[in-house]
């Protein structure tokens, strides 16, 4: 899981991870409180590098730090990886 460019962003930003193997992605946006803001991805991917433009135009959130977190689940073996980063939104 890679830092979101730009950092701090608005209204757009962007979230790039490397998939080892084919894996079950979730990726999920979190206020700082823990609640979730929205799910970004929820689906079976390949390996390799993928990324997801995120627009919080439709998200109505404030100004603030945020928290970005993926599950990778590999079908092959059920290895889980889990990784959570922080980002900035500055409106």
């Amino acid at each position: 899981l890679y830092q979101n460019f730009p950092n701090p962003f608005n209204p757009s930003t962007v979230i790039g991870y490397a998939l080892p193997c084919n894996s079950y992605v979730s990726l999920k946006l979190y206020d700082i409180l823990g609640k979730e803001i929205a799910s970004l991805v929820n689906t079976l991917q390949k390996r390799g590098y993928q990324e997801i433009a995120l627009n919080t135009d439709n998200l109505n959130l404030s100004s603030g730090i945020y928290l970005y977190s993926l599950t990778a689940n590999d079908i092959n073996t059920n290895k889980v990886f889990r990784e959570t980063k922080v980002m900035n939104y500055i409106k």
